[in-house]
């Protein structure tokens, strides 16, 4: 029945805190309390005409306005038991439950667990959940839960009160932090926003942290969601958790939903995920890539942001459709055998008053000292990583979107800007760690928990850190932990390279060739990304020199040189087909450029080293070791580079690619074995499958050589020919 509260009105002060919304337990007050023999029921009702206590057996007890601030009580001659409200406000008459009449929903080791900072499934506890039963009790409504602990006191307002939070001031769980309430009555549907009042005594309307749910920007209300949805994909996450990774074809094609097509099938004029599955789904089967990588799909207010800005971390955007309907991409994708990344942002976040900033009228999310705490490039806020709780939200973020939407992995943006208090930051603008050293300890220790938690609980699926620098050990187990990180030093060298004329190439071909000399200090993406097609770098195919024919032959040669690398490959849309622009996220790809036939080759060439990355052992199985590999030749006045890959079992794949605008008649290049060499690929002619002979004439250090007519910027592939073609 709650604690014992003298007098029919409660205490003077005590009312006078839980109409003010500073009360830490309204249940303390509101509901039923034993008085002696009786019970007196108090009811915060603003705005109501009268309420009623309407008991099992049907009949109803007025009770009396106690404070003209909406407060009612009755004192009832005994136990009233599982009573109802009714509540008269002019002409509308509403029966409802009341939650002040229920014990806490939180398990007590869930709340010891988020003390701690150790909980990891936040998302389970936090938030709001649509529940029927609470106690021993069958009651219809929302669990709603939010960490602030710091707060003076906290209401939820939303469609089921008239956004008048009044009515509902939350309980403080003083054990953990968290604030909560059972609101009888609520839906999935239901908008909803939390009234935090501040320790700095200041009223701030906050979107739910822990939300599945929220509205379609620019609108920035929480909303309650309960999945509907029915998992097909059981084979695809059993193949997923037996997979070695390493070892396995792995291409991304990598994409934002928003410009990915122009098609809009939602009142925001936004395509719908549920329509986005099928067009990509087909795109990326007749591509042949493995998987797809989403830029960040998580809640944001800023779409320029492109989704690197973050406000709602569990809660995928409504401007594709409802979070079910994510799931159904997610789903569909694996149906048609193509696994998902997903890009994942725990270095940052916006400083939109409604969000996390200053959340419970302290630093609660942010690091408190502006020269940890605030980003000097993006204007943005960089998580309190030394805080055990914000750790624990972001582990359970990155959990959340594995285990509720089954994504296959998460890119984490930004490493580099973790990793370094002095990260963009001069002299005397940043604080060194405890030992001196630039070095960002706390943030160390959320990805190596971030990267052991996903391992432990998620096997098979993958971390990839974009990280920019020479940091140790990204992805080793003793080290960060990651899978697999970005090969930014690659990226920005054979860019470099490409962008060249021919004829000045070869004072920079030490740069092409110089990834080949650290390709396995760690497990590498080579990523051909969205940053290198914006912001004036201009596109793939623009970075090429010459006419449009030049163009194309340079684009099918570097992607095949992307292809042939030891590493995993990342294309980001519009780059599969040369897109002559720069990348607009306002816009989409100029998808009718594949009816003319440069563009369509390009196409068709991807399709091919697809193809080949999962037929060929050769070029996947040993990516992450140099028994993968073997050097033949780098002629930097040719613009020559050839170089043999195998997979540890017998097969050989010899590359060779030349970067000059001259072609190359009968040129000489080393391989292991004489006797006929099939062609693979040519980058000029796709549809070319011959044989070239092989002579035991000693070359490059190997004991035959093979001669080879080189088109200027092209590549060819060959193996020996006793081995099936495919």
């Amino acid at each position: 029945m709650g604690s014992t509260t003298r007098g029919d009105h409660g205490a003077p002060a005590a009312a006078r805190a839980l109409l003010d919304g500073e009360h830490p337990d309204p249940h303390a007050v509101l509901g039923p309390h034993r008085d002696g023999d009786a019970v007196v029921v108090r009811v915060l009702r603003p705005g109501a005409d009268a309420v009623d206590v309407l008991l099992p057996d049907g009949t109803a007890v007025p009770l009396a306005a106690a404070h003209p601030g909406g407060l009612f009580s009755a004192r009832l001659p005994g136990p009233p038991g599982r009573y109802r409200l009714i509540v008269r406000t002019g002409d509308r008459v509403e029966v409802v439950d009341d939650g002040y009449r229920l014990p806490p929903v939180l398990e007590r080791s869930d709340r010891r667990s988020i003390a701690e900072g150790s909980h990891r499934h936040l998302w389970r506890v936090l938030g709001a959940h649509r529940r029927t039963r609470v106690g021993d009790e069958d009651v219809a409504g929302v669990a709603f839960a939010v960490w602030a602990p710091n707060a003076r006191g906290v209401r939820v307002r939303g469609d089921f009160d008239g956004w008048d939070g009044r009515a509902n001031p939350m309980r403080l769980l003083a054990d953990c932090g968290v604030w909560e309430l059972f609101v009888p009555g609520v839906a999935d549907g239901a908008r909803y926003r939390f009234d935090v009042l501040g320790a700095d005594g200041r009223w701030r309307e906050k979107a739910d942290p822990a939300a599945s749910a929220a509205e379609c920007p620019p609108a920035n209300a929480s909303v309650v969601h309960t999945t509907g949805h029915t998992w097909r994909d059981g084979g695809w996450l059993a193949r997923r958790a037996a997979a070695d990774w390493a070892a396995e074809p792995l291409s991304a094609y990598e994409v934002h939903l928003g410009s990915w097509t122009s098609t809009s099938d939602t009142s925001g004029g936004w395509p719908d995920y549920r329509t986005l599955a099928h067009a990509l789904a087909d795109h990326v089967t007749a591509l042949g890539f493995t998987h797809v990588e989403l830029m960040p799909v998580a809640e944001h207010p800023f779409s320029g942001s492109w989704g690197y800005q973050v406000t709602s971390h569990f809660a995928p955007t409504a401007r594709f459709g409802d979070p079910d309907g994510f799931r159904y991409l997610v789903d569909h994708l694996h149906r048609r055998g193509i696994g998902v990344l997903l890009d994942f942002v725990p270095a940052h976040f916006p400083r939109d008053d409604w969000a996390l900033a200053r959340f419970d009228g302290t630093a609660l999310y942010e690091h408190p000292d502006p020269r940890r705490g605030e980003h000097p490039d993006w204007g943005t806020l960089v998580f309190d990583f030394g805080r055990p709780q914000v750790r624990d939200f972001l582990v359970s973020a990155a959990l959340h979107w594995i285990e509720e939407f089954h994504v296959d992995g998460l890119r984490v943006d930004a490493v580099s800007s973790m990793l370094y208090l002095d990260y963009s930051r001069g002299e005397g603008q940043w604080l060194p760690n405890e030992h001196g050293g630039r070095e960002n300890l706390e943030a160390v220790a959320l990805l190596r928990e971030l990267t052991a938690a996903v391992h432990r609980e998620h096997p098979g699926v993958l971390v990839v850190a974009e990280e920019s620098t020479a940091w140790p050990g990204v992805t080793s187990a003793d080290g960060l932990g990651f899978d697999l990180k970005w090969n930014m030093g690659w990226m920005h060298d054979v860019l470099d390279h490409v962008s060249h004329d021919p004829e000045d190439r070869p004072a920079v071909h030490d740069r092409l060739a110089f990834s080949f000399s650290y390709a396995w200090s760690e497990r590498y993406v080579l990523p051909l990304s969205h940053d290198e097609v914006v912001h004036g770098k201009g596109s793939l195919w623009a970075r090429t020199p010459g006419d449009g024919p030049a163009k194309a032959a340079g684009l099918r040669l570097l992607l095949a040189h992307a292809w042939a690398h030891p590493g995993k490959q990342l294309l980001f849309m519009g780059g599969e087909f040369g897109q002559p622009g720069e990348w607009d996220a306002d816009g989409h790809p100029p998808w009718h450029l594949l009816d003319e036939p440069p563009h369509r080759d390009v196409a068709r060439l991807v399709a091919r080293l697809n193809e080949l990355h999962r037929a060929l052992p050769a070029l996947h199985a040993l990516d992450h070791s140099p028994d993968g590999f073997r050097w033949v030749s780098g002629d930097a006045d040719g613009g020559v580079l050839a170089f043999l890959r195998l997979d540890g079992a017998g097969q050989v794949l010899l590359c060779a690619e030349n970067f000059s605008a001259t072609g190359h008649r009968g040129y000489r290049v080393g391989v292991p074995e004489p006797g006929p060499w099939s062609v693979v690929l040519d980058t000029e002619d796709l549809d070319r499958r011959d044989i070239a002979v092989a002579r035991p004439v000693p070359w490059h250090g190997m004991p035959a050589s093979v001669e080879l007519d080189l088109a200027p910027s092209s590549a060819l592939w060959l193996r020996p020919a006793g081995v099936r073609r495919r």
